[in-house]
C-alpha cells in the first residue's frame, strides 16, 4: 500500500530506529534507505532475504546473496539515544528552520 505524496516521512536515512512489531520486534538498526513512494524503509540487519543470482560481470561467481528487504515505515520508531527508548517525532522550529523534535525528551533531532 502506497502512502500519498502529501504525507511526509519523519524517518530519514542514517537515523537509528527500532522495529516495533513483527518477527524482528525489538531490533535496532540504522536506516540505509527510505522509499517514500511506497512508505517503506530499509534497516541494516532487519528482514534479511536470500537473493539467488546468476553469474555476471559484477559478480563472477553468482550464488546466494543475503541483503535487507524494505519494511513499512509504520513498523519502526525513532530511537532516542538520550532517553534510551523509542519515541515519536514532531515538527518544530529552531532559528527559523524546521527541525524534528523528540516527543519524549523534547530534544532536537536535527543539528
Amino acid at each position: 500500500m502506497a502512502i500519498s505524496n502529501s504525507s511526509k516521512l519523519r524517518i530519514r536515512k542514517g537515523d537509528t530506529v527500532v522495529v516495533i512489531s513483527g518477527a524482528e520486534r525489538g531490533t535496532k538498526g540504522e536506516v540505509l534507505r527510505v522509499i517514500p513512494r511506497d512508505g517503506k524503509v530499509v534497516v541494516k540487519g532487519v528482514r534479511m532475504v536470500s537473493r539467488h543470482t546468476k553469474p555476471n560481470q559484477k559478480n563472477q561467481a553468482g550464488g546466494i546473496i543475503r541483503r535487507e528487504a524494505p519494511i513499512p515505515v509504520s513498523k519502526v520508531m525513532y530511537w532516542d539515544s538520550s532517553k534510551e527508548e523509542a519515541t515519536r517525532l514532531r515538527s518544530g522550529e529552531k532559528n527559523g528552520k524546521r527541525v524534528r523534535v523528540s516527543v519524549r525528551s523534547g530534544n532536537t533531532v536535527d543539528a
